[in-house]
């Protein structure tokens, strides 16, 4: 959410379902009729007079500030926030903090193991991990700049995954660009870090060609004969620009880039995880997915949705990527109107990686959305009552 801050009609109807109270119970109580309650939810009525304020809060049973929002921050952001100081603090350090080198086995194995806690969805576990991991990695640099690079480039990415996932753009893209220069000189290496820099720079017009360049700089010269790690990283690029084009809204060009990433994929197989791309026929189906949510072919991405869940690929793909899918899926119901779906999918994303939901702002926001909805409200109340949205 925007600031962490929820408008107060969305609120409403969140503090609504946790005292599972329908629509029209609501209404009674406050002498009110249901129209003017959903028009308050949805926003399209204003709360400006303090007295009703006032009778709407002791009908939730909660104080008017929690109901304007001027209370404490929900426990998740407060933690997340503190996370995100700890990272920014660690790359602004550049290698300048005192302290003894870490063997180049050690710091590979933190590496494996930041990643394999991000795969997981363990979010908060890799914000402790992180600035530790980060100093250790600059004070390495600094010393020697060409020892240990590809976990240097590794350390990075999984710095720029994490802080996409946390909607801090500008540190994913200078934890990104560390990734790149630490890259330089390395074909293999600069694919690896571009990888990162698809999520990053979605919304720009440049991101497309960057992609694109990095996919053909590592393609094999055939495919047939290509390694799994060049065809990954090639396909995973191919995907990532498709990505960026279908948000343009240039389907043609995004659907052309998934089928030649779809061919690559069906060399590689899926249950892989070459250059900790998780690419594969699932990924390329669920990257469909997203591209029809970009263009807002609702329809396609639940069509699309549908099918990839129920190949035997999916069970292959990390935990994380399986729970972002699943927040996209929801994105996609939301857009044929079907909410009570979309609140079955946040639910199942929340069961298998619950970080994804309670720590990341886009999926906490479109959760708060779907409690609004009165179909809705079976589905989404556990989760309700789980999300302390203030």
């Amino acid at each position: 959410m925007t600031g962490e801050r929820v408008p107060i009609g969305r609120r409403v109807a969140y503090l609504r379902v946790r005292r599972k109270l329908s629509q029209q119970t609501f209404a009674d109580r406050l002498g009110k009729s249901k129209s003017w309650v959903d028009k308050v939810e949805r926003g399209v009525r204003s709360l400006e007079r303090v007295s009703t304020i006032w009778e709407i809060a002791a009908v939730l049973r909660v104080d008017a500030a929690t109901l304007l929002g001027h209370d404490v921050r929900p426990a998740e952001v407060a933690e997340r926030g503190e996370g995100v100081a700890r990272i920014r603090a660690a790359l602004s350090t550049y290698g300048m903090t005192a302290g003894p080198d870490t063997s180049p086995g050690r710091l590979a194995q933190a590496v494996a193991h930041a990643w394999d806690t991000y795969r997981h969805a363990r979010y908060p576990q890799l914000m402790e991990q992180l600035p530790a991991l980060l100093t250790d990695v600059q004070r390495g640099q600094a010393r020697n700049p060409q020892a240990g690079r590809t976990a240097v480039v590794d350390a990075y990415r999984v710095a720029a995954a994490l802080l996409t996932k946390l909607d801090e753009a500008s540190l994913a893209w200078l934890a990104a660009d560390r990734a790149m220069a630490a890259a330089a000189g390395d074909r293999v290496l600069l694919a690896c870090a571009a990888v990162q820099l698809g999520p990053v720079l979605r919304a720009s017009a440049r991101a497309r060609s960057v992609l694109l360049a990095a996919a053909y700089r590592v393609a094999p010269r055939d495919s047939d004969s290509g390694t799994p790690q060049e065809l990954s990283l090639c396909g995973t690029l191919l995907a990532q620009a498709a990505l960026t084009a279908a948000r343009a809204g240039d389907g043609r060009a995004a659907g052309d880039l998934l089928d030649e990433a779809a061919e690559m994929a069906a060399r590689v197989g899926d249950g892989h995880d070459h250059c900790r791309t998780a690419f594969g026929p699932a990924a390329v189906d669920v990257a469909r997915v997203v591209a029809a949510v970009e263009r807002g072919d609702g329809a396609e991405a639940v069509a699309r949705h549908e099918a990839a869940i129920a190949g035997d690929g999916w069970r292959w793909l990390p935990l994380e990527h399986r729970a972002a899918h699943l927040v996209d899926a929801a994105r996609a119901y939301l857009m044929v109107g079907d909410a009570e779906r979309a609140a079955k999918a946040l639910a199942r994303a929340e069961r298998l990686a619950p970080a994804e939901i309670r720590h990341r702002p886009m999926a906490r926001d479109l959760a708060a959305r779907v409690a609004c909805h009165p179909d809705a409200v079976p589905v989404i109340a556990p989760l309700a009552h789980g999300l302390d949205m203030r």
